[in-house]
């Protein structure tokens, strides 16, 4: 048995969940709402303040769509109540980074500003020159938007310079050696 699957998910007061025909799931919470539609193999059932995903055989797939269903359920009823967000930090001389209106626009070194528009659900901040916050409340989305913001300048292993997730550490090279010829 999945140790993650049969796991039950807390449903925290404020927050509503639906399950329609094909297993639709819509989650409604304090933050807005979200609507997912899962694997129709999955059997969720809706007791009270729990939400539990079983399988309807032992069959490899149906197995690792267990454990899956569950988390994104969760990471539906977690998004629609706490949110979450992402924090990159921008590392480098001359690079900064300033919101215009919606926009996120980036120094980066190169010739020309790069502009991000943000997509629908998630909103930026750049509390600072070198400091980025992507917030929403589906984690895919938060998720996808900041990688596509480290890739515009991904973070060298020799000055460390780019934009990185606040909570990765990059490994650092040495530079080159005089060495004799």
């Amino acid at each position: 048995m999945s140790r993650i699957g049969r796991m039950p998910i807390a449903v925290p007061a404020g927050v509503t969940v639906e399950v329609a025909s094909g297993n639709v799931v819509t989650v409604k919470g304090p933050k807005g709402t979200l609507t997912k539609e899962l694997h129709p193999d999955m059997i969720i059932k809706q007791e009270g303040a729990e939400i539990t995903v079983s399988r309807p055989s032992e069959i490899k797939a149906h197995k690792a769509l267990h454990g899956l269903t569950r988390t994104l359920l969760n990471n539906m009823v977690i998004g629609v109540t706490e949110g979450y967000e992402k924090k990159l930090e921008v590392n480098g001389v001359g690079y900064r980074v300033q919101m215009q209106g919606k926009n996120l626009v980036m120094n980066l070194g190169y010739s020309h500003q790069v502009e991000m528009v943000p997509v629908d659900g998630i909103t930026i901040e750049a509390p600072s020159a070198n400091e980025i916050i992507i917030k929403g409340i589906d984690k895919q989305i938060v998720g996808e938007f900041a990688a596509k913001v480290r890739e515009k300048r991904p973070p060298e292993p020799y000055k460390g310079k780019g934009i990185k997730y606040a909570t990765e550490r990059i490994r650092r090279k040495e530079g080159k050696t005089g060495g004799k010829k």
